[in-house]
């Protein structure tokens, strides 16, 4: 037989596109239309239904960017319809391509009950089934005129990105607005071919099974009435019956479908259309649930479920429905699809805390999985907080989007730092977007790298970012699919289902350890440099915040302010959402996120204002002009405990002289550090050791300018022949003394920058304040250090993590740029260097090799100016600091990270406060002290070991204790009570993580 594959598949092809679609609706009526355009920002579901309209015809524009208008649709059914299928096909103007990226419609009957959403892909409506014949058809449509940012040409500079730069010109004309009768026998040919069309173009070109479906599909178009495909439909199903109904192989992939819509809570939108998104998505998901039996739907983010429920209770109702029944799958655990780099220990712990609670609390849900399918890489402590949280397995594709290494696994065990290891799916399918077709399919089986041992995978199916979830033709294909032979099997079920049917099926997986590195989207770290520092200064506010509130609860009888600790929880939690914190955003997300973390910090500063007065007696104190200063970080300073109050104490000072040819030397009992004529730090020297810090000819404080122009996703994108090209900033205006510090200022471009240079105790504390104006450029901080290293520590959460200063292989070669929290160290055997800083997380770490030997560099990284999403990143004045501490060991760079991130508070006062929790090891770190959530007064103790080895101490209680119990991290027992009165032992393993539950006596 002549090979006509080509001819058939292009004869498919033009008949479904011309001829078979188009006679989904053969026949159709129009629709009398009006629309009510709300003025600002929306309006309440009452007030939109009560609006008065005017007029507006099909083809008129209608939409400013980020406005709501409200249309009102009336019509009747022709009575020759009566019996017939019928629904409204509602096109508010979409293009097909861009699914949840451009305008976005809810549709309400008169009495404000929702029915379902409008996007590009459901732009109908069920009016009846069957219909009745003069029915009278009135519907609503709360209609969002979202710009669209990402368009066919991405990361272009847009001004859409912001209400208050985007214009007011309408960006839709009104599509087709009508009545239709649904052919549902022709709507089934069109999933039959599809689905058989797409298998064919995945089997090889010689496979009996490739040419078995090509005959039947040449037979079915045959049967075909092109004149009158209503009618020759069934004709055209009954030639693929055959085809359609041989069953899979044995060995075949097996594909646990699971409904989801991955919406992002803010991204090329603000959060308040987030909220509508997540309510159309939701009235979506439920009408699909009634309609299609087998169909199963999964939402991730409490967040956006109590979204749901504050704003769009009668979405709820139906929610709650569906959950009831358990299809409507609340799943994940987390109050939203954090970034996890970048957040910190305890904020990365509430994020399961407040998540799984509200998924308790609401439907007795309790996640055993994590659902983090777009999160832009897993820092290595996330194991034992997953574990802690009372979860165990992990879900995630986006390690597929890594440039230069193939992951090797998709289903494994991944061990973080302290030995915890969940077990963890990578989806084949690489989307978390699948549609269902025959090559998305196709491609999870044949990458499918477990083959063999393992042969399930997991495939989150519906439309996601901008939300809209599954589709019917999705749920129709993959009936199709379920068992088909030269296609994957394919069933609708729940995670927790496919997770126990993968671990049944897998009972050794591989080991993964360490962190779950994205080889993509490093510039996130920098991104947005006032969104990052507003959330490190708010997990430091709340940690205080909760410290001295239960330590004045305890001490003098304060009432805790449970309710406002919640909330201001949860509003930084879901600035920790993977496109906010990591500065991936456009303008209007991150322009209100500076606004709120300014109102988060004024609330958490009257917090502890409150409660560190309360202790410390302010009356008298005041009275007597005494002082106290009030330690928050977790060790002991300048004779302060951790955690408690004592009267100032002046330290020693610091000497500043003039240096031989320019300059100047700073100088304590600890370090003498030499600043030349440029403002560059040219010798920084331990006096302890005597050991020299910087190496000769090689200065540090050294600013580096890049540009800075990506491939592709700007703000998310920083790609490595960025250091190809690169400026050194050694010119200065001016470099003075100013009392016993240095003052160093610079210009460039249209930017300049004060630096300001200390010493305190051992370290030199670096200011920098910069006016950046800068286009596409990429600041850096470079501290090279006369160190031979052949690894560094980077703190995350709960310990630190290694990586490599070498780049031996293309693992570690495409770590050049990595994530840090408080610190960075690096060390010799008996010597070692430390970064702190207390509001970067990029930075990256270099080796050089000269005559004199092996050097490191290490550079913090401080600014950008990316221009899409947002034209504006970065503009205007920013300030860091940073602290080098050379002689550091491990436990140095721990305890400098955190005091220069938790500064210490002077109060008028005369009573010193004695810590509530003390700890006799300074390894042992104290993350959280608070009173438990439920009210009952009992004290919550968290800790960890945070050098990597083991300790062995004593927790001791300032208050009477009369049991104690560890718990999980939702402060739930997970051992035996014990009484061991006020001195608690302790001993823990390298990184471990305990929760200790103390009942008052």
């Amino acid at each position: 037989m002549h090979d006509d594959r080509d001819l058939v598949e292009a004869r498919l092809k033009r008949v479904l596109d011309e001829r078979i679609r188009p006679a989904i609706y053969p026949e159709s009526v129009p629709l009398e239309i009006s629309v009510w355009h709300a003025p600002g920002e929306p309006v309440p579901v009452a007030e939109g239904l009560a609006a008065t309209p005017g007029p507006i015809a099909v083809g008129d524009p209608w939409g400013p960017p980020w406005s709501t208008s409200w249309f009102t649709v009336t019509g009747t059914v022709p009575r020759e319809w009566s019996g017939k299928i019928v629904e409204a096909i509602l096109d508010l103007g979409f293009d097909p391509g861009k699914v949840g990226f451009q305008c976005e419609g809810l549709v309400y009957r008169p009495d404000g009950t929702p029915v379902k959403s409008l996007n590009p892909r459901t732009p109908w409506v069920r009016i009846g089934s069957p219909a009745g014949g003069g029915e009278e058809v009135r519907l609503h449509i709360e209609a969002a005129s979202n710009p669209v940012i990402l368009d066919y040409h991405p990361f272009l500079p847009t001004q859409l990105g912001d209400k208050e730069t985007a214009g007011s010109d309408p960006l839709y004309r009104l599509g087709r607005m009508e009545l239709a009768v649904f052919d549902k026998t022709v709507w089934e040919l069109v999933m039959d071919l599809e689905v058989l069309g797409e298998l064919m173009l995945e089997l090889p070109a010689d496979s009996g099974r490739r040419h078995e479906i090509l005959r039947a599909v040449n037979r079915a178009l045959d049967a075909v009435d092109l004149q009158d495909v209503g009618g020759s439909a069934e004709a055209a199903r009954a030639e693929l019956t055959g085809v359609l109904s041989s069953p899979s192989v044995p060995s075949a992939h097996r594909v646990t479908a699971v409904g989801h819509a991955h919406i992002d809570s803010a991204w090329l939108w603000p959060l308040r259309e987030t909220v509508r998104k997540v309510a159309r998505t939701a009235s979506n998901m439920t009408a699909l649930l009634e309609d299609e039996p087998d169909f199963v739907f999964a939402m991730s983010q409490a967040q956006q479920w109590a979204w749901i429920k504050e704003h769009r209770p009668e979405v709820w109702a139906k929610v709650t429905k569906a959950v009831a029944a358990g299809r409507f799958v609340p799943t994940g655990g987390m109050w939203v699809e954090s970034d996890t780099n970048m957040p910190g220990s305890e904020a990365m712990a509430r994020q399961f805390v407040h998540g799984k609670r509200f998924f308790i609390d609401e439907f007795g849900v309790d996640n055993e999985e994590v659902w983090l399918p777009d999160t832009f890489g897993f820092a290595a402590g996330l194991p034992q907080i997953i574990k802690a949280a009372g979860a165990k397995r992990l879900l995630t594709q986006k390690i597929s989007w890594s440039q230069t290494n193939t992951f090797p696994h998709h289903t494994f065990l991944w061990e973080g730092i302290d030995g915890t290891r969940v077990f963890t799916h990578f989806p084949p399918v690489d989307s978390y977007n699948c549609s269902m077709t025959g090559h998305e399919l196709a491609h999870a089986a044949r990458n499918f790298k477990d083959k063999g041992v393992a042969r399930h995978s997991l495939a989150p199916t519906g439309y996601g970012d901008g939300g809209g979830g599954t589709t019917r033709e999705m749920v129709a294909k993959a009936a199709r699919v379920r068992d088909l032979e030269g296609s994957p099997q394919v069933e609708w079920n729940t995670p927790d289902h496919f997770f126990a049917a993968a671990e049944a099926e897998y009972p050794n997986p591989p080991v993964w350890v360490g962190e779950l590195y994205l080889e993509l989207h490093r510039a996130t770290l920098t991104s947005q440099a006032k969104t990052k520092q507003g959330n490190r200064r708010s997990e430091a506010l709340l940690r205080e915040a909760e410290l001295w509130a239960a330590t004045a609860a305890v001490r003098a009888g304060a009432e805790y302010p449970y309710q406002a600790l919640d909330r201001i929880w949860k509003t930084v939690l879901l600035h920790q959402f993977h496109d906010i914190l990591p500065g991936s955003s456009i303008a209007w997300v991150h322009r209100e996120a500076r606004r709120t973390y300014e109102l988060v910090a004024e609330e958490l500063n009257a917090i502890i204002d409150g409660a560190q007065r309360a202790l410390a007696g302010d009356a008298a104190g005041a009275a007597s002009g005494g002082t106290l200063v009030f330690n928050g970080a977790p060790h002991a300073r300048g004779g302060v405990p951790a955690g408690g109050a004592a009267p100032a104490v002046t330290g020693a000072g610091t000497r500043a002289r003039s240096r031989e040819g320019g300059g100047y030397v700073l100088a304590d009992d600890r370090l003498q550090v030499e600043i030349d004529g440029r403002g560059l730090v040219v010798s920084a020297v331990d006096r302890r050791s005597g050991r020299e810090t910087v190496p000769e000819g090689r200065p540090a404080n050294l600013l580096q300018l890049h540009p800075d122009f990506p491939n592709k996703w700007d703000a998310w994108d920083v790609d490595e022949f960025y250091r190809n090209t690169g400026t050194d900033l050694t010119d200065a205006d001016e470099v003075r003394l100013d009392a016993d510090a240095v003052v160093v200022r610079r210009s460039f471009g249209d930017s300049s920058v004060t630096q300001r240079l200390t010493l305190v105790s051992g370290r030199l504390e670096i200011e920098t304040e910069v006016d950046w104006h800068e286009r596409e450029k990429f600041l850096k901080l470079a501290f090279p250090l006369d160190v031979r290293a052949d690894r560094y520590a980077s703190e995350s959460q709960f310990g630190h993590v290694f990586r490599a200063t070498h780049t031996n292989t293309s693992w570690e070669a495409a770590k050049f740029e990595a994530c840090n929290h408080r610190f960075v160290h690096l060390e010799e055997p008996g010597w070692g260097v430390a970064l702190v800083n207390d509001s970067t997380y990029g930075h990256d770490v270099t080796r050089d090799v000269d005559a004199a030997g092996t050097t490191t560099t290490l550079r913090a990284s401080l600014l950008r100016a990316p221009r899409f999403p947002d034209p504006e990143t970065d503009q205007g004045v920013h300030r860091f600091r940073h602290a080098l501490v050379p002689g550091a060991t491990i436990g140095d760079a721990v305890r400098e990270g955190w005091f220069i991130n938790q500064p210490e508070r002077r109060v008028p006062g005369g009573v010193e406060v004695a810590p509530l929790v003390r700890v006799d090891d300074d390894a042992v770190v104290v993350s959280a002290v608070k009173l438990a959530d439920d009210g009952s007064g009992d004290v919550i103790v968290r800790f960890h070991e945070s050098t990597g080895g083991r300790a062995a101490t004593t927790l001791r209680a300032g208050f009477p204790v009369a049991e104690v119990v560890t718990t999980d991290l939702l402060e739930r027992p997970t051992g035996e009570p014990q009484r061991p009165g006020d001195a608690i032992p302790v001993t823990l393993r390298p990184f471990e993580l305990v929760t200790l539950r103390i009942k008052r006596a």
